[in-house]
C-alpha cells in the first residue's frame, strides 16, 4: 500500500468507516488470520478508513489468545471491538464487562450488535447496557420499522440493517434501504450497516469468493453514503434511488470542498460530515482489502 492523500470530502466520508468483519462470510477467516490482517491494516496508510473488529460473543476468548501478541497493555492506541450478541443478551452485556475488566484497556469493547424483532429486546436491552457501551439493534424492514426506531429513539439507542448476504435474496430492495435511512433521520437515530458493501459502487457480481460463486447485483458503499446524505438535506425520493442504483463510477468526484452528482448535485464537505455525525455511522466488511482496492481504481485514494 502506497501514501495516500485523499480528497477532503472522501476522507469525511470515509473515516473509520469500515468495520472490519472477516470472520464472517464470504470471508470466514480463522481467527489468527483476521488478526492478523487487523493488525497490518492498523499499520497501514489506510488505518484512517479502518473502524472496529467485529466478533461474535461466543468467541472472544479466542479472540484474545489470538490478538494478545498485538495488544498494548498500556491502553495506547487500544484496540476497538464489537461484538455480536449471543441470543441471551443479558448475558452478552456481562460478558463483556467482564472482558473490559480483565483485558483493558489495550482492548476495549465498546459495541455492541443486537438482533431486536420487538420493542421489548430493546427496552430490555437498553435497561441493562453500561454506559461506556454503544449498541446497534438491527431491525427488520418490515411494517414494525417506524415503532422500532420509535423505541430506539425514545431509549436514546442506535440502528442497524443488513444490506447483503451470500445469496441474492439477502439483499434488500433500494426501497427499503431508502426507507429504513429516511426513518432512522426523522428519529435522530444514528446507525450502521453489515454486509453485502464489499464494493464502491452497485454492481453486479459473485457474492462469494468460491469458484461457482452464485451471482448478484450488490449495494455500494458509496451509493450509501451519499444517498443518505441526500436524504439528510432532503432529497426527493425518486432522486434518492437513482443514487442507490447508480452504476456508472465516473459520475461521483470528490474534491477537497464537495461530493459531487452527476456534476449537478453536491455534498459539501461539512455536510458529509454532519451525515457521518449524526446518520451513517459506519458498515461491516469481512474484506479491507477490496474496498481500499476498488477506492483506489476510482482514483479517489
Amino acid at each position: 500500500m502506497t501514501e495516500t492523500r485523499p480528497q477532503a470530502s472522501i476522507k469525511a466520508l470515509m473515516a473509520g468507516a469500515i468495520d472490519y468483519a472477516g470472520l464472517f462470510p464470504p470471508a470466514g477467516l480463522s481467527m489468527p488470520e483476521a488478526v492478523i490482517n487487523y493488525a497490518t491494516y492498523r499499520n497501514s496508510n489506510y488505518a484512517w478508513m479502518l473502524g472496529r473488529f467485529v466478533v461474535t460473543a461466543a468467541r472472544l476468548d479466542e479472540f484474545c489468545g489470538s490478538a494478545k501478541d498485538f495488544i498494548s497493555r498500556d491502553g495506547n492506541n487500544a484496540w476497538r471491538i464489537a461484538v455480536v450478541a449471543g441470543d441471551d443478551v443479558t448475558k452478552t452485556i456481562d460478558q463483556v464487562k467482564n472482558f473490559n475488566a480483565v483485558n483493558g484497556p489495550g482492548i476495549v469493547c465498546d459495541v455492541l450488535e443486537i438482533r431486536a424483532d420487538s420493542q421489548g429486546v430493546i427496552e430490555n436491552a437498553a435497561i441493562s447496557m453500561p454506559s461506556d457501551i454503544t449498541a446497534y439493534f438491527e431491525l427488520p424492514l418490515d411494517a414494525t420499522l417506524p415503532d422500532l426506531v420509535s423505541t430506539l429513539a425514545v431509549r436514546g439507542q442506535r440502528a442497524k440493517i443488513r444490506t447483503g448476504g451470500v445469496t441474492p435474496e439477502a439483499f434488500p430492495s433500494t426501497r427499503d434501504v431508502i426507507r429504513f435511512v429516511k426513518t432512522c433521520l426523522a428519529a435522530n437515530v444514528r446507525f450502521k450497516a453489515t454486509a453485502g458493501l464489499h464494493h464502491p459502487i452497485r454492481c453486479f457480481r459473485p457474492l462469494t469468493y468460491e469458484a461457482e460463486s452464485v451471482k448478484g447485483t450488490m449495494h455500494g458503499f458509496l451509493n450509501l453514503f451519499l444517498m443518505t446524505g441526500f436524504a439528510r438535506e432532503g432529497y426527493r425520493p425518486t432522486l434518492l434511488e437513482d443514487v442507490m442504483e447508480e452504476e456508472f463510477e465516473e459520475v461521483f468526484t470528490f474534491d477537497d470542498q464537495a461530493a459531487i452528482w452527476r456534476d449537478e448535485y453536491v455534498l459539501s464537505t461539512w455536510q458529509i460530515e454532519r451525515m457521518r455525525e449524526y446518520g451513517l455511522q459506519s458498515f461491516g466488511s469481512c474484506s479491507f482489502d477490496e474496498p481500499v482496492a476498488d477506492l483506489q481504481k476510482l482514483g479517489v485514494l
